[in-house]
């Protein structure tokens, strides 16, 4: 089953520290691979400090995000862009799509929010179905407004909530289980 388009929310037993209670929207995933970027780890990072004209369009927190482990030199760029996108705009949901940072946000017909990563979480072929089988991840359908979330410390719980039937439980799995 193909995850892209879709969002990677960490089980509550999902113990790697790149990827504990993360959500994770995801941009490819074929026969050959898997990519995606990390929705709730802001760095800390202005983004006008690094892409000034792309500073003016960001999303709160105005930081740059961590993507995920694999290649933090590399910028993935998220926009919403509701007018008339470039031709190299790929759609991801909504109006939401990757753009080009290095392009002038104005180039774009009109961009209302953006949010820079650095970085991804990246899959070779077969990884991210053991871990799917293992349930370490929900794959959930996304909002357009979660790839701008405001407050990313909370989106996990916040996508869980939303969720119909049991998975919304997950909402209040303990960090420490153990400790009950």
């Amino acid at each position: 089953m193909s995850t892209a388009r879709k969002l990677l929310v960490a089980t509550p037993e999902m113990l790697d520290p790149n990827f504990v209670r993360c959500v994770i929207l995801m941009i490819e995933h074929d026969e050959k691979g898997a990519l995606g970027v990390v929705l709730t780890q802001p760095t800390g990072l202005e983004l006008r400090d690094l892409l000034p004209a792309w500073g003016e369009v960001a999303a709160p927190p105005s930081n740059v995000f961590r993507g995920g482990p694999v290649s933090p030199e590399v910028a993935i760029t998220l926009a919403d862009a509701p007018g008339d996108p470039p031709s190299d705009f790929m759609p991801i949901v909504g109006n939401v799509g990757l753009v080009d940072a290095g392009q002038p946000p104005e180039s774009m017909g009109g961009v209302l929010r953006a949010r820079v990563f650095s970085g991804y979480s990246g899959w070779t072929a077969g990884p991210l179905e053991f871990e799917n089988v293992a349930k370490s991840w929900f794959v959930v359908e996304p909002n357009t407004d979660d790839p701008f979330d405001p407050e990313p410390d909370t989106l996990w719980d916040r996508v869980l909530t939303r969720q119909k039937g049991l998975l919304s439980w997950y909402v209040d799995f303990p960090d420490r289980p153990e400790l009950n």
